[in-house]
Order: C-alpha cells, then structure tokens, then sequence
C-alpha cells in the first residue's frame, strides 16, 4: 500500500513537469512597428497573420507594404474598418512634382487588399490621343464636382503643366481598375495622384485633398478570438501555410493555447508516449522498491531511476526520481 502511495504521488509529480511549460505562454510575434499596431490579419514575422498578407508589410524604420512596384510607407491601419493607407513617396502630389511611374500590385493583392472604393487615381496632362479621352472614355467620371482647371490652377506643382501648354491639359479622374490593366504609357498621361476619402471631399480644395491609396481587406472567421483570448497569437505553418495558435517559441496549437490543448499534434504524440512509457518506468519501479523491502529490508541500497527517453528530448525535459526503501 506504501509503495502504490508512493508510486502515485511521484506520477503526479511528472504530470506536473510535462505539462507546467505549455501553460507558460509568451508573444512570439511582434506587435508594433514604430508607433502603428501590428495586428491580425497582418504579420511582420514570418509565420504572424494569415498567408494570404504573407511578406506584405516589411518594418525597417517605418512600415512599408511591399508591392511589385516598389515599397509605399504605411501611413495608418484601421482594424474596424479593414482599411490601411499607404503613401507613394515618388508620388506627385500637390506640393511636389514626381516623375510618373506604375502602381503595380500582384494578382493576390488586388484580390486580397485592392485599393478602396473611395480611393481615385487622377490622370494628369494626358495626350488627346489617351484612350480614356477617347474610346475608354467612360473610364472618367466627375469627382465631388471638382475639374482639371480646378486641380492645375490650385496646386503649385501642377501648374507647371498651364506654362508648358499654355492651355488646360485634359486629365482624368478613375478608379484602380484603369491603373491595373493601363500601363502610364498605354494611358499617355505624364502623371498620376491618388486621393483617398473622396466622399468627404465635396466642396474641398485641392490643396486639401488627402493624397495617398486606402486598401481595404477581409479575413474570413478562422477562430482567431478563440486563439487570442487563451492567451496566443493567430499565425501560420511557413510550410503549410495552415492556420496554427502560436503559444510560445516551442508551443503551437491548431485551435488555442492552454495544457493539453496548446501542442500540436507533434508534441501531444511526444506527451502521449512519455506518459505512456514513465507509467511503465514508475511501475517497475514500484514493484521492484516492493520486493526490495521484503527481500533486503529497510538498509538495502537505494535504486536510480531516469526518464530519458527520445519522446521526452525537445519540449519536455528530462525527469529523475528517486525511490529509497524506507518503510512508511
């Protein structure tokens, strides 16, 4: 009866040290860059957020969204509302005038996080012969009542195409998709703006327009507030892409962190087999300490035993005990 006492008491005691490390839960992914929050759906490590925005934003410095086109400075992140505002720094705008260059986006992101439906691209000093001067004319459309005259005689950058021309230069006011499947030089438009917030603008001077693109995204229900609420944070296998709950550098989960439930399924086959074979181990040993007692009595040498199996390297420790043959 002494034996089984003992036997129990050290098998709880192992439960103890298998499982006291997956509840100790730290952040392995950075949540900040500079002073903007970096939150699901979004990652600047590998293997944080979801994959459809994998390698997307990049924090050197400031935070950037990575396109083909070249790198846009993040300006804000609304998480409410799933918008994120970039800024083009070759950009023209109303201040400075930039030489004219493409917005590229790869096909993944123009799905995933296209610019919004508030967001214009402003065409400016095109040909006569521009196709959306001419056959995509349609593609043009009235911004808030604001005209090209407007936009040339306001800003002091864009004035400089009233001197060249000594008339007003006709320019286009259109959405992300004519910029998408229109090069600049299919357009023959020397260059571009962007303006995001349109809707707000009615009445407002250029000179007070917000240049920049929103883009707005959606995340389907992946159980992220089930992952964050135990206490983890919503990522991806870099390998398989699928959705994992990282709990700690060495602890992930497939729904969310806690004992037990925050392995995968690795670790729970590793934590399976070393209960499995300690409960062999322990009792055996118990056995033997029995016998021991009966056969040698309270003075004989006490026996060694080591949990070191290969189910117990990696996560969990190696665990030793003790067992001396003192009569309870």
């Amino acid at each position: 009866m002494a034996s089984r006492k003992q036997f129990l008491f050290n098998f709880n005691i192992l439960i103890l040290f298998l499982f006291l490390e997956p509840l100790q839960v730290h952040s392995v992914c950075r949540n900040f860059c500079n002073n903007i929050p970096i939150n699901y759906p979004f990652g600047i490590d590998d293997g944080c957020g979801t994959p459809q925005f994998r390698h997307m934003l990049n924090c050197s410095t400031d935070l950037f969204f990575i396109t083909p086109s070249g790198n846009y400075k993040v300006q804000t992140i609304d998480y409410n509302k799933k918008t994120l505002v970039i800024f083009d720094p070759a950009m023209s705008t109303c201040s400075i005038l930039q030489p004219h260059h493409d917005f590229v986006m790869t096909d993944i992101q123009s799905v995933t996080i296209p610019p919004s439906p508030d967001t214009i691209f402003v065409l400016m000093n095109c040909s006569i012969d521009s196709p959306v001067l001419n056959h995509y004319k349609s593609l043009c459309f009235n911004f808030a009542g604001h005209s090209c005259d407007e936009l040339y005689g306001a800003c002091t950058s864009f004035k400089l195409f009233h001197l060249l021309s000594n008339t007003t230069p006709p320019c286009c006011f259109t959405s992300y998709n004519t910029v998408k499947f229109m090069s600049m030089n299919i357009l023959d438009c020397s260059h571009y703006t962007s303006v995001y917030n349109v809707d707000s603008l009615k009445g407002v001077g250029p000179l007070d327009w917000l240049y920049g693109i929103k883009l707005s995204y959606s995340v389907p229900d992946t159980g992220c507030e089930r992952c964050a609420k135990s206490g983890g944070t919503c990522g991806f296998d870099v390998e398989t892409e699928g959705m994992v709950c990282l709990c700690s550098a060495s602890n992930n989960a497939t729904i969310q962190c806690g004992a037990g439930i925050g392995m995968n399924a690795g670790e729970s086959l590793r934590a399976s087999s070393l209960l499995f074979e300690s409960f062999l181990i322990l009792e055996n040993v118990s056995e033997q300490h029995s016998s021991a007692y009966l056969v040698g009595g309270p003075s004989t040498p006490r026996a060694e035993y080591a949990v070191n199996s290969p189910c117990a390297r990696g996560t969990f420790p190696a665990v030793s005990f003790s067992f001396s043959s003192r009569k309870f």
